[in-house]
């Protein structure tokens, strides 16, 4: 596998770059999300207007959203490009199921962003499996 480096121009400020708890620094949060029973699995509109909601909560800004419909069962998969990194969706209607990725760097608390995930989908049952990425020794 080849590696590809690149430099940026400008570098980011330390500060925006990671999160701090306690003395462990690290590059982004990624919360993963198991949403059992939810709502909406099929309605793309309305999963568009969640993930807006879920973006304005955690105070990030959205770059594009892409969301697609898959037949027969109307499942969605779908990205929102943050510049602060991303929140991606994939359902399954038929087991009434979402997986949903909040992954942000910087400032940024994706807790609140799932917060508005629960309480738009209103699934039976949330799961939430919190990731520090690129932990900083």
């Amino acid at each position: 596998m080849k590696t590809l480096s690149v430099t940026a121009k400008e570098p980011m400020a330390q500060e925006e770059f990671y999160g701090r708890e306690g003395d462990t620094k690290y590059a982004g949060m990624h919360l993963l999300a198991e949403l059992w029973h939810a709502r909406y699995l099929t309605d793309a509109a309305k999963i568009r207007s969640i993930i807006i909601k879920a973006i304005d909560a955690c105070g990030a800004t959205m770059l594009s959203i892409d969301l697609h419909t898959f037949s027969p069962n109307g499942g969605i998969s779908g990205v929102a490009v943050l510049k602060e990194s991303h929140i991606s969706i994939h359902t399954w209607p038929e087991l009434e199921y979402a997986a949903v990725d909040v992954f942000v760097c910087g400032r940024i608390n994706p807790h609140r962003a799932v917060d508005i995930l629960e309480a738009e989908f209103q699934p039976g049952r949330i799961e939430i499996i919190e990731v520090k990425r690129g932990i900083i020794p």
